[in-house]
């Protein structure tokens, strides 16, 4: 008998298997396709090869493309104190004990009790006409159990909890990655909009200016009243623009105290100092759709997470076979004077075999787990194609802001050359001053729309990182 134990168990154990599917990314998966792993369209010769985009790889932590400290502080104080990355973080440590919890059906189980008691048993369960003497009673028990993982329920388990631990390791990087974009926007829109009201603060100068010539030519009997209305009228809509400014400017910095984990009051100051938009003196790198599919953490956690749904299907398909295991258990039961000695003791060794005959619910949940699967798998090149096309659209994009933008520098140029040469012609007296006033309302127009196409390049730049995965 003592042979027979062992001898059934290492036999048990020999005639493992693990049943379901072995994983491994699909052929047809779209991240296999070669158009995904291709040179990104709108990166080449049609596109936006003469805006400053390159192919090189994207570094790590692209903010610093910028030159700027105060955004480069901004990202390391967020990083540190994110309230969405602590929850992430969170949600990846209790991924990460998830992998111990399904580790540990591998191991036995140990237990042990002890129980004491002061009696007296009936005399008649004994078949007596007389009572028994109180007694002083105890047991002791200890016992061991082991599962022999027989067609591998264990071992998928186990290789789904480590994907799912992985995707939620991936989702700590989207996570990062979303909150550096959320950093550099807010950060960039603050810059924007302090720049946009000194430009506005300047327009309000010069239309005042030209209200009160027209008020003058007016009373003078030298101008029309529909002059004067219309300078009114154009004062009033630039000292309007400039609420909306600050209100913008407020909201920027609010936005980063929440980001930064902090409340409203406590926004960084030195966010507030920025009242020029930061620009990128180098080429943008981009890299290509090879590069871009292995760097963005959304296409990796969804990668993982058709790994988990596979393994998922050996733990239904485990399910209709026998479960096997194994038990040894002793102690001692009687007097409590008399625990642990021979005639107390008492011990048992056995195996034990559980079957539940297969029925439509547990074959109907393999083929559930079958069909999560195909559902994970479709979901997976959702997102890969997601990726691609949310780059090739912020490379287009960026491409149109971009040419907008040097359009309306050029414009702003003319309007600064036109002011200068009216502005002489007015010193030679060959110019009356109404035209110099108008010359640099044509200015100030000019920097105000400037202004908004290089907030708009700037905030596409930002969206094509996200879109690239952010080079974490």
């Amino acid at each position: 008998m003592r042979a027979v134990v062992p001898g059934l168990a290492a036999l048990m154990l020999a005639g493992c298997t693990t049943v379901g599917p072995d994983y491994h990314v699909p052929a047809a998966a779209a991240v296999n396709a070669p158009a995904a792993k291709a040179p990104f369209r709108e990166a080449g010769a049609d596109g936006v090869a003469g805006t400053g985009v390159v192919a090189d790889p994207l570094p790590p932590r692209w903010w610093h493309l910028y030159d700027d400290p105060v955004l480069d502080d901004l990202e390391q104080q967020a990083l540190a104190a994110n309230t969405d990355l602590r929850i992430a973080g969170a949600n990846l440590a209790r991924a990460r004990a998830a992998i111990d919890v399904a580790r540990s059906a591998r191991t036995p189980e140990f237990g042990a009790s002890f129980e004491a008691e002061r009696a007296r048993l009936s005399g008649e369960s004994y078949l007596l006409d007389s009572p028994l003497p109180v007694s002083n009673l105890g047991e002791v028990n200890v016992g061991a159990s082991y599962q022999v993982d027989l067609f591998g329920q264990i071992r998928r388990s186990i290789e789904a909890a480590r994907a799912d631990a992985a995707a939620s390791e991936a989702t700590v990087g989207a996570v990062k990655v979303t909150l550096a974009a959320e950093v550099a926007r807010a950060y960039l829109a603050q810059c924007a909009a302090a720049e946009a009201l000194d430009v506005g603060e300047a327009a309000i100068k010069v239309d005042a200016r030209a209200l009160d010539i027209a008020q003058r030519l007016q009373a003078a009997g030298r101008g029309a009243q529909s002059d004067v209305t219309r300078a009114e009228a154009r004062l009033a809509q630039v000292e309007a623009m400039v609420p909306v400014q600050r209100a913008r400017s407020r909201a920027a910095l609010y936005r980063l105290a929440y980001l930064l984990g902090r409340a409203p009051a406590d926004y960084p100051r030195a966010a507030e100092r920025c009242t020029v938009i930061p620009t990128i003196a180098h080429p943008l790198p981009v890299g290509d759709g090879a590069a871009l599919l292995a760097r963005r953490p959304d296409v990796h956690g969804a990668e993982r997470r058709l790994a988990a749904a596979t393994a998922r299907i050996g733990v239904a398909t485990a399910a209709l076979y026998p479960h096997v295991g194994i038990g040894l258990s002793g102690g001692s039961f009687g007097f409590l004077k008399d625990l642990g000695t021979a005639p107390a003791n008492m011990w048992s060794i056995g195996g034990l075999i559980e079957w539940s005959i297969p029925t439509g619910g547990a074959r109907a949940r393999v083929r559930a787990a079958d069909a999560e699967t195909d559902a994970a798998l479709a979901q997976f090149d959702a997102t890969v194609l997601g990726a691609l096309r949310d780059t090739e659209t912020a490379l287009a994009t960026y491409a149109e802001d971009h040419n907008r933008a040097v359009d309306l520098a050029h414009a702003r140029e003319a309007a600064e050359r036109e002011a200068a040469e009216t502005k002489a012609m007015r010193d030679a007296g060959r110019s009356p001053l109404s035209a110099t006033i108008g010359a640099a309302q044509g200015t100030l127009s000019a920097r105000a729309a400037e202004t908004a196409a290089r907030e708009a390049v700037a905030l596409d730049q930002v969206n094509l990182f996200l879109a690239l995965g952010g080079g974490w």
